[in-house]
């Protein structure tokens, strides 16, 4: 079970040189790299959930996606830029630095092989600038290489139907949507009997400033929440997680064939 949740036909390391050296339009073909992270949950989640999730999404995804639309999916980079939960035992986490080079080198690869479509779909929120900085940089390097820095849960689908506001807003780790998936994914991984609800604490008041979004400060898990959660995972269910994996791998199957057709523009 190498491939995990993505299918075999579409698990990129199956193929052989030869199936690759003989791929029609390889420069349309795309290549999906899936970045997750193995860090802290709480204490009822495994320290997978990032990882787990974009391979489920994106397994679900390139199962549903038409034949004719050449899409594979790499292996994982299970370890992700995580030192916001480096206070917590068991989250391994790569510095900035060697996580760009790992993704830019795992370009050059890809780009010397004929690939020129690139997707790093991202599951971890400590990282979507990388992703960003990664694709610009790839991009300038190769003008012909097609970069794409996705976040995993950032494509359409019905969250907003299935949380509360107070969640969407602050339930960013480890709270209703992940714990909810990873029932759907993972339910013999889930200790629902130490979920618990635990939103950041001490954010300000009346304030500019905020966790994420247009203005951000710098934050550290330890000081926003004692049990790794902030949202609420008592909330979460199987079913719930159903309708999320289903809802999100339909907007990832628009997106790979949206970058199926996607030509890069350029000036007249």
């Amino acid at each position: 079970m190498m491939h995990s949740f993505i299918p075999p036909k579409r698990f990129f390391p199956y193929l052989t040189w030869t199936d690759i050296q003989e791929m029609s339009d390889i420069e349309n073909v795309v290549i999906v790299q899936p970045v997750g992270a193995i860090e802290q949950h709480g204490l009822h989640l495994p320290i997978v959930v990032d990882s787990a999730i974009g391979m489920g999404v994106l397994g679900k995804a390139l199962d549903k996606l038409e034949e004719e639309i050449p899409a594979y999916g790499l292996p994982c980079l299970y370890y992700g830029k995580s030192n916001e939960h480096c206070d917590f035992p068991g989250t391994i986490t790569l510095s900035a630095t060697t996580l760009l080079t790992i993704l830019m080198e795992v370009a050059d690869s890809l780009y010397r092989s004929g690939f020129r479509k690139l997707v790093l779909m991202n599951s971890h929120g400590g990282q979507p600038q990388i992703m960003e900085i990664a694709a610009r940089d790839i991009h300038q390097k190769y003008e012909d290489f097609l970069v794409f820095p996705m976040f995993t849960w950032r494509v359409p689908n019905i969250a907003k139907q299935l949380l509360t506001q107070q969640e969407l807003e602050y339930g960013i780790h480890a709270g209703d949507a992940e714990t909810s998936i990873l029932l759907s994914l993972l339910p013999d991984q889930v200790k629902m009997e130490k979920a618990v609800k635990e939103y950041p604490q001490g954010l300000p008041e009346d304030s500019l400033l905020s966790m994420e979004g247009k203005l951000p400060f710098a934050w550290l898990t330890k000081e926003l929440t004692k049990s790794g959660v902030m949202g609420d995972a008592t909330a979460a269910t199987k079913e719930k997680g159903d309708r999320l994996l289903e809802s999100v791998s339909d907007g990832w199957v628009q997106l790979i064939k949206d970058i199926y057709k996607f030509h890069q523009p350029k000036l007249s």
